[in-house]
């Protein structure tokens, strides 16, 4: 499996690197079939922000799947650990759903293991930024940041259709607050995405509804 570490306005200590590749030697036994795990850190030099100053993001690639966590705290290591806490639940899910689905159960449908609309929320995903929307193979193309203060990332993912408990669940993998799909019933673009009290709401794009 192979570990892209990335540093953003930071270089990144070999130190770091190598306990990085030890502790994520574990992915591989939750997604034998992982082909990559990419790291980015930060460091924000903000005095106000020092408990909060060092950022881990964690992605990986699973067959087609993005599992994403991503912490900060006061130092690299510590946020790496509660990083990886995230990462390792949310390969566990994705192990047993996977599982679930070779056996042949239904349990989207019948199961609140499976189903993300009865699945308890992960608090800590609520209060990360979602960025954007998912990306499987994402293509990142910065915005014109002479024009605007505020750094925009645009991302490109394939639009592979699927059913609202499926989208919900891929949300809930890469900890992002919202998640833009094709629903595989309606053939429509559709949004879920978390609601306050833990709950979840859903908008679709019809192109064949009138204006009113």
């Amino acid at each position: 499996m192979e570990i892209n570490v990335v540093g953003r306005h930071m270089d990144v200590p070999e130190r770091f690197r190598r306990h990085l590749e030890d502790k994520l030697d574990k992915v591989t036994q939750l997604a034998p079939a992982a082909l990559r795990v990419d790291v980015e850190v930060s460091h924000e030099n903000n005095p106000r922000q020092s408990e909060l100053s060092d950022r881990v993001e964690l992605t990986v690639h699973d067959n087609g799947s993005i599992i994403r966590s991503e912490a900060r705290a006061d130092d690299l290591y510590a946020a790496l650990d509660v990083a990886y806490g995230k990462l390792l639940e949310r390969l566990r899910r994705a192990r047993d759903r996977r599982k679930d689905r070779h056996r042949g159960k239904e349990r989207a449908h019948q199961s609140s293991v499976a189903s993300l609309r009865t699945l308890p929320t992960d608090p800590d995903a609520a209060q990360e930024a979602a960025a954007a929307a998912t990306d499987a193979a994402a293509e990142e193309t910065p915005a014109d940041e002479g024009l605007s203060p505020v750094v925009i990332r645009e991302k490109r993912h394939a639009a592979d259709p699927m059913s609202i408990d499926d989208a919900l669940y891929q949300m809930e993998l890469v900890g992002h607050d919202f998640y833009l799909f094709i629903d595989a019933d309606s053939n429509n673009p559709k949004v879920v995405y978390r609601r306050k009290g833990w709950s979840y709401g859903v908008i679709e794009l019809d192109r064949e509804l009138e204006d009113a």
